[in-house]
């Protein structure tokens, strides 16, 4: 027990000097911080720099708070589209005639087949739309549409509750992987995208004060096409008319027809142009869509060509030649944040249906400030009552612990600071709540060297059944800790993961700081003092 080596001695000081190394980046300002690893020769891995520091979370650094919800309308209308779109593709593919053709319904579509023989042939193709929906909560094995069938030869196909659900729910995942992207290329840091009920999506940005940009970001849908603008004479059946994003422009008449979409885009960046010195989108096509592109624009030169977003037509330039090269720009009276913003929603993609924002607010840093400084008056004053009691009640041993406690908060620091997680203010509750837990296991341990002297046992033997009995102990409160913590971090969200972070990095140092390094101290003041009684 009071044989330590310096090999671990050595590990123990050096476990020591990374958790100050790497928690001392929290202390300094970004532009020492910047300085600092600026002057890092290059040969040295990022990781080994501590230029880092503690990421904060909304509630202590300010920012943009925001929820959405989707459009549940927009996305049982589509549905109603695809769904009419398949039955229509059916009817083609059994080469069925209809006199009154099919007919949309509130939740789904109707066909009156009036032949039997015909009726029978389609059938067995529209049951296989009706297929269970995905298997989801409250969800699984139910039908997503509904097939009846009527005497005189009606058959409709209606999309349930279930299937309405499947598809909100899908449309959200979908939707917070889009949103993801879009905020990740704003540059900020750690930014809260979650499931809020149903139909909601909460987004927490921390330290962007520009709440208008975000909303700019969030609530565009970016469905971006490329469509012919209508010549004269043209059948209006096969155009519509769509406003123009300058709202001084009368609208256009555009083809229905899509030659290219957003989804074949494979890059989109903001630059500017080499004549105008206007800022611009350049955008870049995959395979697919750079052979539709260049096969529409070689039979449609001197043609206008429409970029339209989100139904409004951004510009329409006139072809001059073929564009083959999958390559071209947008232009279209852009300011330089606007051509950045559209660069980084055509690069995130388009959202699977329109978000209506239904509440934001702002974080201003100094309410943050606040937080940090209440926090900070609570560590101290539960820190300043922790190490008294220690003190008092243990002498000696408790300075040790008080130590290993300071060891104990540095080191939570320090891998905070090195992983990135977020510190958010139940983060910082969650540790003032290990620094009480901390020095528990020290009390157990003494508490148990002070029983084992009590019953006539010599220093040594009682300082080495102390901590070997009661390290079983510590190990399973420990266990027990960490697998709360652990089921809070996965299960739960905001507020609750942030607390639950902190407290398992807690758990993790104690085992550490109040074992090892007390154990080690203990040892070394017994080697060189040599005493004939404890100090409490």
């Amino acid at each position: 027990m009071l044989r330590y080596s310096r090999a671990k001695i050595s590990a123990v000081l050096l476990l020591v000097f990374a958790g100050i190394f790497y928690a001392a980046p929290s202390l300094l300002s970004p532009e020492t911080r910047t300085a600092i690893y600026q002057a890092t020769p290059g040969f040295i891995p990022s990781w080994l720099v501590p230029h880092q520091a503690i990421v904060l979370g909304l509630d202590l650094q300010g920012g943009s708070h925001v929820l959405l919800e989707v459009d549940s309308g927009a996305v049982l209308k589509t549905q109603i589209a695809t769904l009419r779109d398949d039955m229509r593709r059916i009817l083609r593919d059994e080469k069925v005639a209809l006199a009154g053709g099919l007919a949309l319904l509130p939740r789904g579509v109707s066909v009156r087949i009036a032949d039997e023989t015909e009726r029978k042939r389609v059938l067995p193709k529209f049951k296989e739309l009706a297929s269970p929906a995905a298997a989801f909560i409250g969800g699984a094995g139910k039908a997503s549409i509904e097939l009846v069938e009527d005497a005189d030869g009606l058959i409709t196909l209606g999309i349930t509750e279930t299937g309405v659900t499947e598809k909100i729910r899908k449309a959200i995942d979908q939707a917070i992987e889009v949103l993801r992207r879009r905020i990740d290329a704003l540059g900020t840091t750690e930014p809260n995208i979650q499931r809020q009920g149903v139909d909601r999506i909460l987004v927490q940005v921390p330290g962007l004060q520009d709440p208008k940009r975000l909303k700019d970001i969030l609530g565009t849908t970016a469905q971006l096409e490329f469509r012919m603008v209508a010549e004269a004479g043209s059948a209006s059946s096969e155009s519509e008319m769509l406003p123009q994003a300058e709202p001084n422009l009368p609208p256009l008449p555009i083809e229905k027809r899509v030659i290219v979409q957003g989804e074949d885009l494979i890059d989109a960046q903001p630059g500017f142009d080499q004549r105008t010195s206007e800022p611009i989108v350049n955008f870049k096509f995959n395979i697919r869509g750079a052979q539709r592109f260049g096969q529409a624009t070689t039979e449609s030169v001197g043609r206008a060509l429409a970029i339209v977003l989100d139904k409004k037509v951004i510009s329409a330039p006139r072809i001059q030649s073929a564009i083959t090269g999958g390559q071209g720009q947008i232009s279209g009276r852009f300011t330089v944040e606007a051509a950045n913003n559209l660069a980084i929603l055509l690069r995130a993609g388009a959202l699977p249906a329109p978000l209506t924002i239904v509440e934001e607010r702002t974080v201003g840093p100094g309410l943050g400030q606040d937080s940090i400084n209440a926090g900070k008056i609570a560590a101290y004053v539960a820190s300043l009552l922790v190490v008294g009691f220690m003190f008092v009640t243990y002498g000696l041993f408790g300075l040790f612990a008080n130590i290993a406690l300071a060891i104990h908060v540095i080191l939570i620091f320090a891998m905070m600071s090195l992983i990135g997680t977020t510190l958010t203010l139940p983060g910082i509750a969650g540790i003032v709540l290990t620094i009480g837990t901390a020095v528990d296991s020290n009390v157990l341990i003494y508490e148990r060297i002070r029983e084992e002297a009590r019953q006539g046992r010599s220093i040594i033997a009682s300082l080495d059944a102390g901590f070997t009995r009661a390290f079983a102990t510590i190990i399973d409160s420990n266990v027990t800790m960490f697998i709360a913590a652990a089921i809070l971090f996965f299960l739960g969200s905001g507020p609750v993961r942030g607390f639950a972070v902190t407290m398992v990095f807690g758990i993790i140092t104690t085992v550490v700081t109040a074992v090892t390094m007390t154990r080690m101290m203990i040892a070394l003041w017994y080697t060189r003092s040599r005493p004939q009684k404890l100090p409490f």
